[in-house]
Order: C-alpha cells, then sequence, then structure tokens
C-alpha cells in the first residue's frame, strides 16, 4: 500500500518549511530535495514531507498615512509631519493569497528555513512575514539561514549544507527596515509638503522628494548648469622637439616655474601665449641636457569581478545600455537561464572555495560564448589572484559565470552582451598581469624644465582579452643623465579648457558608487569611501529610471539632461536636501547598523528633528522657482490612487515602503 507523503511525514519526519524570495529561486531549492515531489498550492511537497514555499518580492507593504488616520487621506500642511507611533503593513492586494499559503504552511512546519535573496532587502523581505504572521518567539528563535547566489544545483546543493542561524542577520534585517521606514517618512512628507508649496506657485504636479532620488537629481541640475555656464578660456602648452646624437626624435613638455604662477590658472595652465611664444623662441636651436632619466618596470593584475554596478558602468560604456537594461538582462540571466550567479551583488570578491569550480565554469563560458573560446583555452585556472579572499565576502560573492552552457541562441540581445561581458571579466582572473615599463625624462633647456613620458606595453597579459586596448605613447630613446641632446625648434599648441561632460548612466551611476566625490564634508566624505556610496547596487537603476518616468531627468541619445520641472524641484528645496551630504551620511548609519555599529532609535530619533525642521522651512516659503513651470506628474486628488510606485528593478520585488514615498 502506497502511503501518502504528507502522512508518512507524521509519522516518520518532522516538516521542514523553506520560504523563498520567489518561485524560481523556490524550484532551485526544491530541484536538490527528494523526490517524488508533488506541487501544491503556493508551494512545492518533496518526498520526505519537507515543503518549498516563497514569497513574490514583498508580500507586505508600509500603509499609506490614511491607514494611521483617515484624515491623512487629504493633503494637508498641518498635518505634517506624519509619524507613525505604531509602525503598520499591510499585505499586497495581488499577492494576498500567497500570504494566506505561508500562515498555513508556518503553522505545519516543525523548523522553518528563511531563504531570502542573500542582502540586506532579501533579509527583511521574509522577516517581516515571520513577523506579520506572529511566529512563536521559540520557532523564531530555529529558523535557520539558507543564502543562495547560484541557482544550479550543485551550488544549490553546497548552500543547503551551510545553513547558518537567521539570528546572525538580525542587525541585516534591522538596517534594512530603518532603511524602509526612513524612505517613508522622508519621502511621504517633503513630498507633500513640497507639492502643496508648489500649489501655491501654480505648479499643479506631483514634486516627488526622495532621500536618494533627489540628490541624484541634485547631481544631474548642478552638472548641467555648469556646462551651461562655462566660458571656455584659451591656454597654451610648449612642447620642445629634440634630437639624440643617435638621430631618435621625440617631444617634451615644459614645465612652468613658479615665477609663471601669476599667468597659470588653479590647474597650472598658461593663460598667455605671449608667455608661450617667448619659451618656444627661446629653447629652439639649443642645448637639452638630461638631468633625470627614470625606467621604472610595472605590473597591474587584472580587474576584479565584477559588481553590478561596475558591471552597468562597463555595459553603459560598451554598448550604450541604461543601468535598468542590464539589471533586467542580469535577472534574466541568473533566473530564467542560470547563467550567472546573483546579480545585486555590491561585492568584487570570491571565496576561496569557489576556485576549485573554475574548470567547469570555463567550459560553460566556452560553450555559450564562441568568441571567448581561445581565451579559454588560453586561461591558466591554476593562478589564484586577488579575487579569491573569504574576508572580503560577506553574504553574497562577486557576478560570474555559473557551471551552466548556455546557447547563445536562447538569449537576447542584451543578454549576450551582459553575459559576455561578466565571463570575459572572470576569465581575466586566470591570466597574468598586465606588465608594462614607464619612462620618465626630465630635461632642462635655457633654464626652463621639460618632461617627457612614455608606458609601454612588456606583456599583455589579462590585457588581450579587451582586443586593441588603449593606444600607447611612442617609445621615448634611451637616454642617460648627463647626456646632450638638441632642442630642434620650440613649438606652441593652442588649446581650450573644456566644459564638464553632461551625465550618462556609465557617469551617473559611478558618481552615485563613488558619492564621496561629491561631498562637501571632510570627515563624512572620509567615511563614505568606505561605504557603498548613495543607494544600493538593486535600487540605482530603479532610481534613475524613475527620475525620467516622473520627467525631473530627460534622455537625449546617451546623456541624461534636467528637465525644468526638475531644476524648479531642486532649487525650491533647502540645499542639504539636494546635496548627497545628508543622504549619504544616512546610507553611512545604516551600514554602521548592519554591522551591529550603530543603534536604530538613535538613528530614527535624530531622522525625526530632522524632518520637522525640513517641514517648518519648507512651509516658510512660496518656491518661486516653480512658478510658470510645466507640469507632467499630477499629484493624487482625494479617493485617487498613486501611480509609479516604484518596484525592486528587474525582479518582482517591491519595496516594502510606501507608494508615495519611492526613492
Amino acid at each position: 500500500m502506497l502511503i501518502c507523503p504528507a502522512v508518512k511525514r507524521g509519522w516518520q519526519h518532522s516538516m521542514k518549511l523553506y520560504i523563498a524570495e520567489k518561485p524560481s529561486l523556490a524550484r532551485a531549492i526544491a530541484a536538490v530535495l527528494p523526490k517524488p515531489q508533488s506541487k501544491g498550492d503556493g508551494c512545492i511537497r518533496c518526498g520526505n514531507g519537507d515543503v518549498v514555499s516563497w514569497c513574490v518580492g514583498h508580500l507586505l507593504e508600509q500603509a499609506e498615512p490614511e491607514s494611521y488616520d483617515p484624515a491623512f487621506k487629504q493633503w494637508r500642511y498641518e498635518h505634517l509631519p506624519i509619524v507613525p507611533d505604531q509602525w503598520q503593513l499591510k499585505p499586497r492586494p495581488k499577492v494576498r493569497s500567497q500570504l494566506s499559503v505561508l500562515r498555513k504552511l508556518v503553522k505545519e512546519a516543525d523548523q522553518i528555513v528563511h531563504a531570502g535573496d542573500p542582502d540586506r532587502e532579501g533579509q527583511l523581505l521574509v522577516d517581516e512575514v515571520f513577523d506579520y504572521l506572529k511566529v512563536s518567539d521559540t520557532k523564531k528563535r530555529a529558523i535557520q539561514r539558507l543564502l543562495i547566489s547560484d541557482l544550479n544545483p550543485s551550488a544549490v546543493t553546497k548552500a543547503l549544507a551551510k545553513v547558518r542561524t537567521n539570528s546572525e542577520f538580525v542587525p541585516l534585517s534591522v538596517s534594512a527596515l530603518a532603511r524602509s521606514r526612513a524612505d517613508w517618512l522622508y519621502g511621504i512628507n517633503l513630498t507633500r509638503a513640497l507639492t502643496l508649496q508648489g500649489r501655491k506657485a501654480g505648479f499643479d504636479g506631483l514634486l516627488s522628494v526622495g532621500r536618494v532620488q533627489t540628490p541624484v537629481l541634485g547631481l544631474v541640475v548642478t552638472r548641467d548648469r555648469e556646462i551651461e555656464s562655462f566660458v571656455s578660456k584659451p591656454f597654451y602648452e610648449v612642447r620642445a622637439h629634440l634630437l639624440t646624437p643617435a638621430g631618435e626624435r621625440f617631444t617634451a613638455t615644459w614645465v612652468p616655474s613658479e615665477a609663471c604662477a601669476r599667468w597659470q590658472d588653479d590647474e597650472g595652465r598658461i593663460l598667455s601665449r605671449k608667455l608661450a611664444e617667448n619659451v618656444a623662441e627661446r629653447i629652439g636651436g639649443k642645448e637639452a641636457l638630461v638631468e633625470q632619466a627614470k625606467r621604472s618596470p610595472g605590473k597591474q593584475p587584472a580587474p576584479l569581478p565584477y559588481n553590478l554596478s561596475a558591471l552597468q558602468i562597463d555595459a553603459s560604456k560598451a554598448f550604450g545600455l541604461s543601468a535598468q537594461a542590464v539589471l533586467d538582462a542580469c535577472q534574466s540571466l541568473y533566473e530564467k537561464h542560470r547563467a550567472i550567479t546573483y546579480p545585486r551583488s555590491d561585492c568584487r570578491y570570491l571565496p576561496q572555495e569557489h576556485h576549485g569550480e573554475a574548470p567547469a565554469v570555463m567550459r560553460a563560458i566556452g560553450q555559450s560564448e564562441a568568441n571567448l573560446a581561445d581565451a579559454v583555452k588560453s586561461a591558466d585556472t591554476s593562478r589564484r589572484g586577488r579575487a579569491w579572499n573569504d574576508k572580503k565576502v560577506e553574504a553574497h560573492h562577486a557576478i560570474i559565470p555559473t557551471s551552466k552552457a548556455v546557447p547563445v541562441e536562447r538569449l537576447s540581445a542584451d543578454e549576450r552582451k551582459v553575459y559576455g561581458l561578466v565571463a570575459r571579466q572572470y576569465l581575466m582572473q586566470f591570466y597574468p598581469d598586465w606588465r608594462y615599463a614607464d619612462t620618465e625624462l626630465q630635461l632642462r633647456i635655457e633654464s626652463g624644465l621639460f618632461i617627457a613620458k612614455s608606458r609601454q606595453t612588456l606583456e599583455a597579459g589579462w590585457k588581450v582579452l579587451l582586443g586593441k586596448g588603449e593606444k600607447e605613447a611612442d617609445e621615448l630613446p634611451r637616454v642617460e643623465v648627463g647626456d646632450q641632446l638638441l632642442c630642434e625648434k620650440g613649438e606652441v599648441v593652442d588649446k581650450q579648457t573644456q566644459p564638464p561632460k553632461p551625465f550618462t548612466d556609465a557617469t551617473l551611476l559611478a558618481a552615485m558608487t563613488g558619492i564621496a566625490r561629491f561631498v562637501s564634508d571632510n570627515s563624512l566624505r572620509k567615511i563614505l569611501r568606505e561605504t557603498d556610496g548613495l543607494g544600493t547596487e538593486a535600487t540605482r537603476a530603479g532610481i534613475i529610471e524613475l527620475l525620467v518616468k516622473r520627467g525631473y531627468l530627460q534622455r537625449q541619445g546617451k546623456t541624461l539632461k534636467s528637465s525644468q520641472a526638475g531644476r524648479g524641484l531642486i532649487d525650491a528645496l533647502p540645499e542639504r536636501v539636494s546635496k548627497p551630504d545628508l543622504t549619504a551620511h544616512w546610507e553611512s548609519s545604516l551600514d554602521a547598523m548592519a554591522r551591529r555599529e550603530g543603534r536604530y532609535d538613535q538613528f530614527m530619533e535624530a531622522l525625526g528633528v530632522s524632518l520637522r525642521e525640513l517641514v517648518d522651512e519648507l512651509g516658510s516659503q512660496v518656491p518661486e522657482s516653480l512658478r510658470g513651470v510645466p507640469s507632467s506628474a499630477k499629484p493624487r486628488r482625494k479617493g485617487q490612487k498613486r501611480k509609479g510606485s516604484t518596484s525592486r528593478s528587474g525582479s518582482t520585488r517591491s519595496r516594502s515602503r510606501s507608494k508615495a514615498a519611492a526613492g
């Protein structure tokens, strides 16, 4: 007589419930668990009685203000700031049924395994379900944490053998919770405040403010205005055309002395053509004495494997892909094709044990990407460079190909491009260092100092994978200190100062990840060099697209330009809101919280104080910068649902916060 697995479980096996972040991950987990299996309502039941279920991104979201007080449904300034005493989450309507499935399964389960994505948001996404379903403290303390960054069976099996205690990740969850609630408070209150004030100036549109989106918009507005106000100025270089006794020719550039400072700008460029002409005339036909001849060998290891931002930047430069398009391609490569590892990683290192999988990954690359087949053959899988570093790997590692080969015809054009970049970057780790020689010559001509530099490749190493690579300077002749050369003539080269370049997806992403460069506070800048920057790997693409969707940024080819509404919004805000200093400091505080070095209550208390100050400041004046500006995004009227809530870019994950406060 055949026994039903569920009945058999009751006799012999305690039920273990795996809760994945999304169905694709759940299927990958179930694939390596005991057979036979059957599909249930919102779950997969395994042969040993264990069950695998899933969320569909966030099953819960922050309640809207009117959930706390019906009066808040109307946007009125006297209600601000809205700060909940007891925070509320509510089920997302479209996935309410899956929450009901989990409610039943959690009660049945003897052991629960948290299998959210291996990042801050993934940790909170499943933890908040446990809290909402009121899982008992006893059962909650026993919850295990499964960290999966590769959906292929062998990787999932290894991950299952290394489950950890979920309580280890409480700080990560608390940090994500603080981020979610801070976003809600900041976005809801400042968006309402500015939108209401905008109406007084005749702007009948939504004025969305967010802790990340607004400083990002501010970066673009500032850059656009720098370009528009830029006045090009001429400057001049003096070059000496030199001849060695052996008949070799090269050029060296004049380095002005301190005596010339009054004719230079802040960057040391000569602004007087008369001065430059005088120097050029004096050196023609004169002796050039070699004062220094330095030849320095150097080497550079392969660039590290990609994290998401680095991949988005390179894909934008190489193919003109938007940050969102890259994230979408990554998500498909990870979930649908299982061709790459977890894509939202902020890490560029790999665990030591992963080195042993290199031959299998190489075979998959060779079968999937014909253009890299020869590169695979030349790779040395015995090399173990700086990329393999356990101390640098936390919840997830760098984005690399998996051991699963995917026929190129199954991939879209964007997926092929992104896979090719990921595969090439991984292959570089198995190639020698790029070796080169730097030469610098310092010469004295008529008491003036002239310098010539060049860099020559000795061994291409990993650079062979880049094709032609950058153009190298002409090799300088071999001369020694004390050699006397001839300056055949001097030449004045006319140049013009150039305006800053407008932002593209690549350069804006680089600015967000390297936000310290745009921060005015020296102490904060030092802190930010060690943190993730503005936004997270998962949210940056979505923030850029949100600003475009709301009409604050406009795409012009590859460039991103601020609109009239975007500029009016930035001008209507206090400077500290539109600058990255404050929001970048939040990122630093949230990161400290995740590392058990910061406290939730202190962070939220400080936020409440600054929020009240900002609401008072915005209410004290009418934003004249918005008068006469056409609006495209309309504010919500009474009873009208807000459109345009942001979701976790490229996936089904929606952020756990108010739709009106996105970004």
